[in-house]
């Protein structure tokens, strides 16, 4: 009988074990189960992605008050005069020097571009670069076309290959100034916001693409380095600087040639003699910003 009950006893004691066993077995299971779980929240549920969503937001609200504060801060003091599209002038209620002078270099980059922007980065004098899609095609060409954008001078757009914009059909001058525009962005990433038609001629279509693209129509008042009496650094220096046509506002056209390098130096030290500001291209009115401009209004 004391046998009989031992082993009833030693049975008892053993099944209450292996129950205890399987209860914490389950515990342990259902807690592993439990963190996997934890360890990624499904869509749209979970602290974590809660958090993170907060972070994205918080973020993007920190982006935008800095992308605000950028634009608030920046100020467009100039604006190519809409009437004869040649001279710059002091936007309407703004507080600047009216006495400038903007320079402008076409047909970049074909040879000597690089240079003349060294030349004008030594005399922390800024310039517009207008540039001619068909010597940005090459590899050398791009790489000019960085580096002149790398020391901070503004591009702008002359057409592809440089022909007369009214000989052309409306789908040709289209392909003339949008093939121009788009190879500029993808080399330096980001499109021209002032365009110079060959020649000065401007068609009415063309107007409409120029505009569409967010650029500015800009000729100039007056240039010489094309003529073969001023093919000479000391003479288109001198006409450059003391021609009649210099007034407040005067956007001087120049080119990439060997002898405009060379008068580059002397063109800006006599404009600055005659207390002449070279007008930064930067603070000079575009399209898109008018545009940003009326939608903030709005």
């Amino acid at each position: 009988m004391k046998k009989t009950l031992t082993s009833l006893f030693l049975a008892t004691t053993l099944i209450l074990t292996a129950c205890d066993a399987d209860e914490t077995d389950n515990s342990t299971a259902e807690e592993a189960s439990d963190l996997e779980e934890n360890s990624y929240p499904t869509e749209g549920t979970g602290n974590s992605e809660d958090t993170s969503d907060d972070n994205d937001q918080d973020q993007a609200e920190s982006d935008d008050d800095s992308r605000s504060e950028d634009t608030e801060e920046h100020t467009y003091l100039y604006e190519v005069n809409e009437q004869d599209i040649a001279t710059i002038q002091v936007v309407e209620g703004e507080e600047a020097n009216d006495r400038v002078a903007l320079l402008t270099y076409d047909d970049a980059p074909d040879n000597y571009a690089v240079d003349i922007a060294e030349v004008l980065k030594e005399h922390n004098a800024p310039a517009i670069f207008f540039v001619n899609g068909m010597f940005i095609e090459s590899e050398s060409g791009q790489d000019m076309l960085t580096e002149i954008h790398e020391m901070g001078f503004a591009i702008g757009n002359h057409t592809h290959t440089h022909q007369s914009l009214p000989a052309l059909s409306e789908e040709e001058q289209t392909e003339e100034i949008m093939k121009t525009s788009d190879l500029i962005e993808e080399i330096i990433g980001e499109r021209p916001r002032f365009f110079r038609a060959p020649f000065g001629q401007n068609t009415d279509h063309a107007r409409k693409v120029v505009k569409e693209d967010g650029m500015v129509l800009m000729n100039w008042t007056y240039g010489y380095d094309w003529e073969s009496g001023y093919m000479e650094a000391d003479a288109l220096a001198d006409i450059m600087v003391n021609t009649e046509l210099l007034r407040p506002g005067a956007n001087l056209l120049m080119h990439d040639r060997s002898w405009t390098l060379e008068a580059t130096p002397a063109i800006i030290e006599g404009l600055r003699d005659k207390d002449y500001e070279l007008v930064d291209p930067d603070l000079i009115r575009s399209i898109p910003a008018e545009n940003n401009e009326s939608e903030e209004t709005e």
